[in-house]
């Protein structure tokens, strides 16, 4: 349990954070202690990934509908009028939260925490909240990019 307690999860979150948003979406993202209400409001999207082996686990991300499709089109490099629905949507978050996942792991890993990951999955509405229960460590990160709000959560406890 040490070892979980002993990662500078913040780091590693923050760095993650901001090489993903520049290499795969040619966008700036810095941490923010400042979060506005409404950003937990309206429809929101959350990608998230989990972990298993000697640490268990899940890191989600959860930003805006809106926030979504920017990233989206970022990636895919389209105007976000050109955006067809929720899959193109639903597969990038998909594919950035796996991508700070995969880097959690390989970190996880490096720490003598070996763990595999599982495929992403994504969620959406409106009135929901991530409780965090029977964990061992719980962190949450705020994001700023423009002026839109992504938050990481991460969830982890010693493994079997």
């Amino acid at each position: 349990m040490d070892r979980l307690n002993d990662l500078d999860l913040k780091t590693f979150i923050v760095n993650t954070m901001i090489e993903v948003f520049d290499t795969m979406l040619s966008m700036d993202v810095e941490p923010t202690d400042v979060v506005p209400k409404s950003s937990l409001e309206g429809l929101r999207i959350v990608g998230a990934v989990s972990f298993v082996g000697k640490v268990t686990g899940r890191i989600s991300i959860q930003l805006s509908q809106e926030f979504a499709r920017v990233i989206t089109a970022a990636m895919l490099g389209m105007e976000l009028e050109e955006i067809e629905g929720d899959k193109e949507v639903n597969d990038v978050i998909g594919e950035v939260t796996n991508m700070v996942g995969g880097n959690l792991k390989s970190r996880l890993c490096d720490a003598g925490l070996n763990c595999v990951l599982s495929i992403p999955s994504t969620t959406s509405g409106s009135d929901f909240k991530i409780e965090s229960k029977g964990w061992t460590r719980h962190e949450r990160f705020a994001f700023k990019s423009r002026n839109h709000i992504a938050f990481v959560e991460v969830f982890m406890k010693t493994g079997s």
